[in-house]
């Protein structure tokens, strides 16, 4: 199945098909020089598929976890393409998952102000999310994604069939980020994640949570209004990521926990039970004033406003901007309850 992200002269296909990984020479340019970004979690023999259909194949393999988007493992990877002689008619692919394709995506967006990037998620969580959308970043002083641009990639190619290798956390934590898509644009996908064993219907989960942000991102590309939906559950979510370290819960189990105070009553009782059935967790331990602290820098603060996003029933949402002093009672309180 290909979806195409219309986006004008930026524009790219999204190739959503099981074995798309072992055919990558036939849906991307790799007559080039190619760098393969990849991570220590990630199988090796996924990048050694790219590298193998490539012309002339440099492969970067960096440490496993949040802390490779950082400064100095960005200029690590620019350093790799000043040294192996990239020019712009080259090309950066991603293996792997989220921290990959934001790392990858940022050295392409920079290296020579622009080559062309390619996304071959490996996690649920970047295959029906950050895989698209061209939200690329690096995090700075404990700030998640504060340093990034809009870059969107040339290609993507999403195969399921690289989740089997995924151990039962990895596939709730992606699954947090398909709930959130649910929750606020799409009811039948969340009645299908209540009734459903999820793994059994991945295919159509990956794909409808892939139409969602799609649709989003054709209206709002730089995040001037609509596109902030997608931030749903993120603003303490990331508050709750921050405080944690890298030792922590992982991003999407830190999402469903930062959705929950910003749910309707109903809507959160419903929530609670999915995000059981899931296994994801339900309950924020650890200092909430701390990680409140932490959500106050997210770039969603605008001086002493945020913009936040609310579901009051399950498949709509409301954008709403109000103090942040506000907002931190109001989860407090909805915490508290």
């Amino acid at each position: 199945m290909i979806l195409h992200m219309d986006l004008a002269e930026r524009g790219y296909d999204i190739l959503l098909e099981r074995g798309a990984l072992s055919r990558a020479a036939s849906y991307l340019n790799l007559d080039r020089r190619v760098l393969i970004l990849t991570d220590e979690g990630v199988p090796a023999v996924y990048a050694e598929t790219v590298a193998k259909a490539s012309k002339r194949a440099v492969t970067v393999r960096v440490k496993q976890g949040e802390g490779s988007k950082s400064i100095p493992v960005f200029e690590e990877v620019c350093r790799t393409l000043l040294e192996e002689g990239f020019t712009r008619s080259d090309c950066v692919v991603a293996v792997g998952g989220g921290v990959v394709g934001d790392l990858a995506g940022f050295v392409a967006a920079s290296y020579m102000r622009g080559i062309d990037f390619y996304n071959i998620p490996t996690t649920l969580l970047s295959q029906v999310d950050s895989s698209i959308g061209g939200k690329v970043a690096v995090n700075l002083g404990g700030v998640k994604n504060i340093v990034g641009a809009f870059y969107q990639p040339k290609r993507v190619l999403i195969d399921p069939e690289v989740l089997s290798t995924l151990p039962p956390r990895q596939i709730a934590n992606g699954m947090a980020e398909a709930v959130k898509m649910a929750l606020t644009s799409d009811a039948e996908l969340f009645a299908l994640l209540e009734r459903e064993d999820a793994m059994t219907v991945i295919d159509t989960v990956i794909e409808r949570s892939l139409r969602i942000k799609k649709d989003v991102v054709e209206q709002d590309e730089k995040e001037a209004g609509l596109r902030k939906v997608l931030n749903f559950g993120h603003t303490l979510g990331h508050g709750i990521e921050a405080s944690q370290g890298e030792s922590g819960l992982y991003h999407g189990e830190c999402v469903a926990l930062g959705m929950l105070p910003m749910c309707a009553d109903g809507v959160r009782e419903r929530l609670l039970q999915v995000l059981v059935r899931l296994g994801l967790p339900t309950v924020i331990e650890g200092d909430l004033e701390e990680m409140l602290s932490l959500a106050s820098h997210d770039k969603k603060c605008r001086g002493s406003r945020i913009s936040t996003v609310r579901v009051e029933e399950v498949g709509s949402f409301r954008l709403a901007d109000e103090e942040i002093e506000d907002w931190k009672a109001e989860i407090r309180s909805a915490l508290m309850n």
